[in-house]
């Protein structure tokens, strides 16, 4: 019975509203919801070009125009809409969250507003400290004009006026700053703002005298040529990015309701940086960071866009990550792919100026796409020993198609690959050697093979049975001298014959010299664990060529401690060669070789390591 009694009462008590601080809600705009003030005259041109819209919609020749004018903190908005009526305004005004564009009889031609959020109005506060709107309606000419008057401090007035006040429908909206914010007030930053949110809204659109739309838009068709679209493009290009681009991509996806352009960069830029391209939904500025709407490869393009589908978040400054999205992604990705194969079946001196600067955009494109490798491959430029490149050209002259995975690897074999006649290309670059063993995918027959110390070293010419024998004892030397450092010593033909020494090693060697170095700096415990990793790793070689003069000379040497010095010195002019990261013992070894040889060229009667009368000997 007592719970009955209690259901009964709580269901008799009223509902409670909720209270709303409006100084607290637009704190919260101005630091959480927006990025930046300047989105105050966003709005106030979103509720102009939507009121126009809906007047349109009754009455198709209606004026379309819209006026701003700034002076001494205060700002007027004009426009020639639809107008509020009295009702209109205590319903829609008043109410925080509430939008016209819900009415009951707008939603016909609700795809056509800008807004659809309700903020609106509220968004003034964020530089004004109080807001006056003066509106007639166009669907009740014989109601009066209301006057809607609203502070930051939540309170507002609301009175009709005299038919003389406002004699044509339309709104008129009043600014006044609020204190710190009167700049955003002033006639050259509302210009400057204007023409950078409304530049393609489809009506005029002004600024004291100053017109802000600049229609018809680079990419409209009404231009007598794409040559003429072309200059037009280039000059709002520079105009938007600071830059004349390259060539520009047309982007027109009439299903989706996107139409714009791709603006090729002049320069090469970093795959990582991330790209901002101006996204306008239905005319109005909607972001200029758009880092979401195209590929990650397409990182060499910027892209202008006006859109009536893809859908904005709650602050209309980015996109809003759906399907349509990710469809329009992959639809604008597929135009930009479709350009780059016209180019190469039609314009080819221009494809050629343009991967000049891009080419490692497309090649980031070719490694996951097939067709897009099989059409650019005569074209790809790659550093190879027979200079640059395309795959394409560098198959056709060599049967097996060596390639590093490393610039360091490259630059330790190219000379000597090269004097051999062994085809090398340099896949050290970004994506270079994941093209390079896509290559058979696309070019049936061609052999691929990675490029290790083994398959050079097989490459070089043996040296006679004979004469290595006769050279055991200095290479005995030599050997035990780099035994230490994790290098063998190895004794070949090759040339150039002015190269006296060639360091290799691959990745495993690499690996396994890092190993050794972490167990000789660790301590009982983890070198034991370190140790018991050793296993048959491979060791990197230093390979003297027989046939240069200087290894002649220091191979007749009979004193093993001027071998050993001789040895050190060769093994560290290699790695300098080779462009290789010395190790702290490398470069101790560099110092103690260089050391012994200013000793043994000032003391030639003192083998290095002996002591001098100056080091105190006797």
């Amino acid at each position: 019975m007592d719970s009955q009694t209690s259901q009964s009462s709580q269901a008799s008590q009223p509902p409670h509203t909720f209270q709303v601080d409006l100084r607290g809600l637009v704190d919260l705009l101005s630091h959480h919801l927006y990025s930046s003030p300047k989105v105050y005259l966003r709005e106030l041109l979103q509720n102009a070009v939507d009121a126009i819209t809906a007047r349109r919609a009754d009455e198709p020749d209606a004026p379309a125009r819209v006026r701003l004018f700034a002076a001494e903190g205060r700002l007027r908005v004009e426009d020639s809409g639809v107008g509020l009526t009295e009702a209109d305004v205590h319903s829609l005004l008043a109410t925080i969250g509430r939008s016209s564009k819900r009415a009951e009889g707008l939603q016909d031609v609700r795809s056509d507003f800008l807004g659809q959020f309700g903020i609106g109005l509220l968004a003034c506060f964020v530089v004004a400290e109080r807001i006056r709107v003066v509106s007639r309606s166009a669907r009740t000419p014989d109601a009066p004009p209301v006057e809607w008057t609203a502070r930051d401090d939540g309170s507002y007035t609301v009175r009709t006026l005299p038919h003389e006040e406002r004699p044509e429908p339309g709104t008129t909206v009043h600014l006044v700053a609020r204190a710190g914010a009167g700049e955003w007030l002033t006639e050259p930053r509302v210009l400057a703002l204007a023409r950078d949110f409304g530049s393609l809204l489809p009506y005029d659109v002004r600024v004291g005298d100053e017109a802000v739309t600049e229609l018809p838009a680079p990419w409209n068709r009404s231009y007598p040529s794409p040559a003429n679209r072309r200059v037009v493009g280039a000059r709002h290009c520079h105009e938007l990015f600071g830059f004349t681009p390259l060539d520009s991509v047309e982007l027109d996806l009439p299903v989706a309701g996107v139409r714009g352009v791709a603006y090729v960069l002049p320069s090469a830029v970093s795959p990582a940086q991330r790209a901002g391209h101006r996204v306008h939904l239905k005319g109005m500025l909607l972001t200029e960071r758009g880092e979401q709407l195209l590929p990650d490869w397409a990182f060499f393009v910027r892209c202008v866009l006006d859109t009536d589908s893809l859908r904005p978040t709650a602050s209309r400054e980015s996109l809003y990550e759906d399907e349509t999205l990710a469809a329009v992604r992959e639809a604008l990705g597929e135009r930009i792919r479709s350009w780059l194969t016209g180019l190469a079946a039609g314009d080819p001196q221009r494809l050629a100026a343009f991967l000049e600067v891009h080419h490692l955009g497309v090649k980031s494109l070719a490694r996951h796409d097939q067709e897009m490798l099989r059409t650019m491959l005569p074209w790809l430029p790659f550093e190879t020993t027979d200079g640059r490149l395309s795959l394409e050209e560098f198959a056709q002259r060599h049967p097996v198609v060596h390639f590093t995975r490393t610039v360091e690897e490259y630059r330790q074999v190219a000379p000597i690959a090269s004097a051999q006649g062994v085809g090398v290309v340099n896949g050290g670059y970004t994506y270079d050697s994941e093209l390079v063993e896509a290559l058979p995918s696309v070019r049936p027959g061609t052999v691929v093979a990675e490029l290790d110390a083994d398959t050079v070293t097989a490459h070089l010419d043996s040296v006679a049975a004979a004469d290595e024998l006769a050279l055991a004892g200095f290479l005995a030397t030599a050997r035990a001298k780099l035994d230490p450092l994790g290098c063998d010593v190895v004794l070949r033909a090759f040339h150039p014959l002015s190269v006296p020494a060639l360091h290799l090693d691959d990745r495993g060697a690499r690996h396994e010299q890092a190993r050794a170095q972490a167990e000789a700096q660790s301590d009982d415990l983890w070198a034991g664990i370190l140790g018991s990793l050793r296993g048959s790793a491979p060791r990197a070689r230093l390979v003297l060529n027989h046939l240069n003069p200087l290894i002649r000379r220091i191979s007749s040497l009979n004193d093993p401690e001027l071998i050993g010095t001789a040895t050190e010195s060769l093994y560290g002019q290699a790695l300098l060669m080779a462009q290789r990261p010395l190790r702290p013992a490398d470069s101790a070894l560099l110092n103690r070789a260089f050391i012994g040889l200013l000793e043994w060229a000032t003391h030639g009667e003192s083998a290095p390591g002996e002591p001098t009368e100056e080091q105190g000997g006797h």
